[in-house]
């Protein structure tokens, strides 16, 4: 099974969308949202942002300097993949590709 089948959406409160929050052990995380002000949201599309172990916005990882729009639920499963192997110093493994 893969990581996109195992979020939890919940309305979002300021906007008209569904957001899913989730965190791994190596201390980073991931939010991912589906809204009419996200990117790829008014396609049906989500926009995934890195959080850090605080759960804020982390723009300094190898996986984004933003946040990585237009994603389908693949596209989604693969960088929360990503992001699950991310180094405490916001690098990925040798090994590991988005």
């Amino acid at each position: 099974m893969n990581k996109f089948d195992l979020l939890t959406f919940t309305k979002m409160k300021n906007t008209d969308g569904i957001q899913s929050t989730v965190s791994f052990s190596n201390g980073w995380g991931a939010s991912i949202v589906k809204s009419d002000i996200s990117y790829g949201g008014k396609s049906g599309l989500f926009e995934i942002a890195v959080l850090d172990n605080d759960g804020k916005i982390n723009s300094q990882t190898d996986i984004t300097d933003d946040v990585v729009g237009w994603c389908d639920d693949k596209d989604v499963d693969r960088i929360l993949t990503a992001i699950s192997k991310l180094n405490p110093d916001g690098t990925l493994p040798n090994d590991v590709t988005i």
